[in-house]
């Protein structure tokens, strides 16, 4: 059974920076494709960023040119670098193996002044 648990959220001030981390645990990594997802109060879930396992990335446009998402295939991890962050990107984020149905607990990242 794979799990997924993801770390490194928090509080962070406008044009801060914060980075997610999340394992896989049980299960190979490096085939899947990794998702990072967010949702914020009364808002549907949006797909925030993606990355396959050759390393090709994909993001929302509402993060594009701010946040990163990188992979480290011997430490099962996947990353979000969210760098000039705004009000807008609080929410609750949350990472999945694409296709195992699999999902983290979710973080909160809480951005105010």
């Amino acid at each position: 059974q794979v799990q997924l648990v993801e770390s490194g959220g928090g509080m962070a001030q406008p044009g801060g920076s914060l980075r997610l981390s999340c394992v896989v645990y049980g299960s190979i990594f490096s085939p899947y494709t990794m998702d990072w997802y967010r949702q914020a109060p009364g808002m549907q879930t949006e797909l925030v960023a993606s990355i396959t396992s050759r390393g090709s990335t994909t993001y929302a446009d509402s993060v594009k040119g701010r946040f990163t998402i990188s992979r480290d295939n011997a430490k099962k991890t996947v990353y979000l670098q969210m760098s000039n962050l705004k009000t807008e990107d609080t929410a609750r984020y949350s990472c999945t193996a694409r296709g195992t149905h699999s999902w983290g607990q979710g973080i909160q990242v809480s951005v105010s002044s």
